[in-house]
Formats: structure tokens, C-alpha cells, sequence
């Protein structure tokens, strides 16, 4: 039942925040900022500190095709997705596919690959997939990805991302990857992902929620994602805009 109420909670559209502050509650948690100025931070850390174990309802699946040196890609990241996910966690599920508009071609049964931002990109994107290989699981590399994305350099963000996040994977692990067949193997399956998309990508950031992908799905994530996974979850969240009280 709490972890029901913080739910409702996070993604309410009430009066409160109207009183408090002047931007819409469903920009609430959207980021810290937004929260202290509307005075919900303690809601926002409840929701974030509970688990909703809401298991009828599927989570909302957000896919992400992007290339690590694309600015609009690096700002949906680090200002959009990783904070959404890190208060909808529960209800939200994503995918991370870099590649975005590369190129590949099979030479002497090896794949080349040519980055739109040039061959740093094509190393960043082999690392973020490596990263991604080796920890399996998106709880453990959102976090090294999100900090690689926001650093200054991103082709050396490797060795202190991992420290800070994830010391138990060491960087060559990951190079090895990088550097052998292994990494070249991921990113021809990120490059079959990304050219079997339906309909095919046309940019980058280009996002996918629960399979589909249109204009107004994509304008609306890239501005208020954290709105769109509430508006889009079938659970607790689906009923925040019509003033429903969950039991």
C-alpha cells in the first residue's frame, strides 16, 4: 500500500505544486532542481527509496539508439533517461544500443566500422557496448555509462568511470573486448538492432517506447520523459491524471 501511495505520489498531478512553484507537478522529479523548488524532495527520495513490487503490470520499455558523441544523444542521456530512470526504476525497463548512424562493411571476414563523429566515436561506442557485455545487467552499467556520457573526454572517461562505479571490472577487461573479436562482435549485432528498426531510424537520439516509435513519442521523451513513463505505465501511474485513489 506505501509503496503504491509514493507512486501516485511522484507522478500526481495535483494542486500542491501549483502553489509552490511554477512548473507543472508533472515535472516534480524530473530533476533535483524542479523538486526543491517545488518542495517534494522528500517525496521524491521516499519514491525512490521503496520498491512498488507492482508485478501485474508490465514496465514500460524505453529503447534507446544513440551514438556516444552525438551532443543531442550525450544531453538525452545525462539530463533525461538516466534521472528518469533512477526515480521510475520500477516501472521502467531500458535498452542501450550504441551505434546510431555508423557504417559497417565485412573485410577479410572482420567487420570496420565508420562513426559519423569520426573513429573516436566508433571506440566509445565499442567500449560502452563492452561495458555493457561484461556487467550484464543494467543496474550495474547505467551508472558507468551515465558518467562516461557526461565527461569532458570521453574517450579517456573509461578507467575513472569504472573506479567510481564499477572497481571490481578492470579497464582491460573491457579493451580486451574492445580491442578483439569480442568487441567487433557486439557492435555488428548493435548494427543489425539498429538497421532492423522498424521504421527505420532517420537521427539520433532515436527513441523506442514499449516497440513503437512515432513523432510525438519521440518529442515527448526527448522534453518530459519522466511524464511520458507515467503516462505510458498501465499500473498505479496510468491513473495519476484522472484523480483515482489506488487501495
Amino acid at each position: 500500500m506505501r509503496a503504491a501511495v509514493l507512486l501516485v505520489t511522484v507522478c500526481l498531478a495535483g494542486a500542491y505544486a501549483q502553489l509552490v512553484c511554477d512548473h507543472p507537478p508533472r515535472d516534480w522529479c524530473s530533476t533535483w532542481e524542479i523538486a526543491k523548488a517545488c518542495k517534494v524532495e522528500q517525496q521524491c527520495m521516499e519514491y525512490l527509496s521503496h520498491n512498488q513490487n507492482n508485478k501485474n503490470e508490465p514496465a514500460v520499455q524505453v529503447e534507446l539508439y544513440y551514438e556516444s558523441l552525438c551532443g543531442a544523444c550525450r544531453k538525452f542521456i545525462v539530463l533525461q533517461l538516466f534521472p528518469t530512470w533512477l526515480m521510475l526504476n520500477e516501472i521502467m525497463n531500458v535498452t542501450l544500443v550504441p551505434y546510431g548512424n555508423a557504417q559497417e562493411k565485412n573485410v577479410s571476414g572482420k567487420w570496420e566500422f565508420t562513426c559519423q563523429h569520426g573513429p573516436d566515436e566508433c571506440y566509445v561506442n565499442t567500449i560502452e557496448a563492452c561495458v555493457m557485455y561484461h556487467l550484464k545487467d543494467l543496474q550495474n552499467y547505467f551508472f558507468v555509462i551515465f558518467c562516461i556520457e557526461q565527461s569532458s573526454n570521453l574517450t579517456s572517461a573509461l578507467e575513472p568511470c569504472l573506479a567510481a562505479y564499477q572497481p571490481d571490472l578492470s579497464t582491460k577487461t573491457v579493451m580486451d573486448c574492445v580491442n578483439g573479436d569480442l568487441g567487433n562482435k557486439i557492435m555488428h549485432e548493435n548494427a543489425i538492432k539498429t538497421d532492423s528498426l522498424k521504421p527505420p531510424h532517420a537521427y539520433v537520439p532515436w527513441v523506442v517506447i514499449n516497440g513503437k516509435h512515432n513523432d510525438t513519442l519521440q518529442d515527448t521523451a526527448i522534453s518530459a520523459l519522466f511524464n511520458l513513463v507515467c503516462d505510458m505505465y498501465t499500473g498505479y501511474g496510468a491513473h495519476y491524471n484522472k484523480g483515482l485513489q489506488v487501495d
